[in-house]
């Protein structure tokens, strides 16, 4: 069975100039890649290289009634801001978009106490990361427009790190350039208000995982993620967070995870597969028997632009994950109907 190093906690992704590959169960203290040296072959002015810099907060959160995919990216040329709410009772998907030009959001380098927030006429979006307080805090708070009712919510994962361990790690794609990523399961709680209703959000029913990237990422940057929480037919709350992206070495180190009542379980490398593209089945599979599953897309949403030489191509989907699942303890996690999305991206910027 597939194992991992967890290595010991640190303060960075970068040691002396160099970026540090590994997996870690606690937050890095600080995260700024621009303290890297030269990470390109040429000397590059710092204003330059934080241009090449991607970055984003995101999250996932359902109880029985409501799915939300949500994120804030900074690209440089642009930022966006994204949130996909499901409502599986009534059936009603409701998409709320922002696209700004320029990259003028500052997203925080630590997630001990930091915000990041687009503020905009009728639209706006902040996540607080306060993980000294044990918490992530998220407010919408989004006017009715001609495709969508209005939207406020509020929401906070408890993630007190006795209950819940995180995901961390640093991969490299080329001997200067890496990446970083943030990831944990939790318990959420907050209030929803759609189109006037409001509904109560609480821990014992509705679970989250947030994720906080950053990286020089390639040109092109490409990368299929798939991310389903929820509870197994015991009771335990269950999810996981998976991704095929473009780092190397990925046997050694990768950015999959799977929780099981709070436990972290890091996963192989995968394949993810769209044999009739991807808005229909995707298969998820590795070689060591751990991750075995298939995605039913039902809720398909695509963004796509084409400007000079930039272009973005983002399929976000939410649907259910079927199949099995293997824990650090050998025990087979079966995943039934497990509510959850995906998203294919690719970005020319």
């Amino acid at each position: 069975m597939y194992t991992r190093e967890i290595l010991s906690p640190r303060g960075g992704p970068v040691e002396e100039g160099i970026p540090v590959t590994g997996t870690w169960n606690r937050a890095f203290s600080h995260v700024n890649l621009l303290d890297i040296q030269k990470p390109y072959r040429w000397s590059l002015p710092r204003w330059l290289r934080d241009f090449r810099i991607k970055e984003w907060q995101g999250f996932c959160v359902q109880d029985g009634r409501f799915f939300m995919a949500a994120f804030l990216g900074n690209f440089k040329l642009c930022r966006m801001a994204q949130v996909v709410l499901y409502n599986r009772e009534s059936r009603e998907t409701n998409v709320y978009r922002k696209l700004l030009p320029g990259g003028g959001w500052k997203m925080p380098r630590s997630l001990a106490h930091g915000t990041v927030e687009c503020r905009f006429s009728r639209f706006n979006f902040r996540i607080h990361a306060w993980l000294n307080a044990d918490t992530v805090k998220m407010d919408l708070d989004i006017e009715a427009a001609r495709k969508h009712p209005a939207l406020t919510a509020h929401l906070a994962f408890c993630l007190e790190t006795r209950d819940f361990t995180p995901a961390v790690v640093s991969l490299n794609f080329s001997d200067r350039r890496n990446m970083y990523a943030y990831k944990s399961l939790a318990s959420v709680r907050g209030d929803i208000v759609l189109g006037g209703r409001h509904f109560s959000l609480y821990q014992e029913n509705c679970s989250g995982v947030f994720c906080d990237y950053k990286g020089f990422f390639p040109y092109p940057m490409k990368g299929l993620f798939c991310c389903g929480i929820g509870f197994d037919g015991e009771g335990r709350r269950y999810g996981f967070h998976i991704a095929e992206n473009q780092a190397r070495e990925t046997r050694k180190n990768n950015e999959n995870a799977l929780w099981v009542d709070g436990r972290y379980t890091p996963l192989p490398p995968v394949r993810i597969t769209m044999p009739c593209g991807p808005e229909s089945d995707w298969v998820i599979q590795d070689l060591d028997g751990m991750v075995d599953l298939v995605f039913t897309p039902d809720v398909k949403n695509r963004f796509y632009m084409n400007i000079f030489a930039t272009r973005a191509d983002f399929y976000s989907l939410i649907g259910n994950y079927n199949g099995i699942m293997v824990d650090e303890t050998g025990e087979q996690v079966q995943v039934r109907n497990l509510r959850g999305s995906a998203e294919k991206l690719y970005m020319r910027v």
